[in-house]
């Protein structure tokens, strides 16, 4: 049976509840409760205890990461709750500290990863899908969207996570398409992560 993670980044604003991605989250247990595995999930904006969140990262065989995108990152709480847990299992659990030795202090930073398994990424984000990837729109300047969260994919890597394709909801305060994002958040899961685990 597969072990799915999942991690909801949100957190609250008045102008941002929280409903669109635990809708996402909602859909994404359903299909994965729906093929038989077997889910844990946390709440980062929620209280957690940092021992039990490191078991979850060493039980599970993906780590679903759905969150807001905030100010080009992730919420206040998921950085905290990243902050505490992976900073806790950094020396022995999660990680043999940056990878680096003493024979070799200078080679194989951030290669010190002890986990053997997937993640995949989900973001809701108020871009337009046109924002990205594109050179003549001046703010991004022709970034792609995993070039934007450089630093997540590099943590994921730091504690030896290999990559699923990113899902983004663009739009979703201006021009919301829910039912056409959910269309296609279900299609992404289907053929992305569990045909490929």
């Amino acid at each position: 049976m597969k072990k799915i993670f999942v991690i909801n980044g949100h957190q609250y604003y008045p102008f941002a509840e929280g409903k669109l991605n635990k809708t996402f989250v909602d859909k994404a247990t359903e299909l994965f409760k729906g093929e038989g595995y077997e889910v844990k999930y946390t709440a980062t904006e929620k209280e957690y205890n940092v021992d039990e969140e490191i078991e979850k990262f060493l039980w599970a065989d993906v780590v679903f990461v759905q969150s807001p995108l905030n100010w080009m990152g992730i919420s206040w709480s998921f950085k905290k709750y990243l902050d505490e847990v992976l900073t806790a299992g950094m020396m022995g659990k999660l990680s043999a500290g940056d990878g680096r030795s003493a024979e070799t202090p200078k080679e194989n930073y951030g290669l010190g990863g002890l986990l053997d398994a997937k993640y995949m990424f989900s973001f809701t984000a108020n871009a337009p899908k046109e924002a990205f990837n594109d050179p003549n729109e001046k703010f991004f300047k022709g970034i792609s969207e995993d070039d934007l969260l450089l630093p997540m994919h590099l943590n994921m890597e730091w504690f030896g996570l290999k990559p699923l394709a990113t899902f983004f909801a663009y739009d979703v305060m201006k021009n919301a398409d829910i039912p056409i994002d959910l269309i296609r958040f279900d299609k992404h899961i289907k053929e992305e992560l569990i045909q490929k685990i």
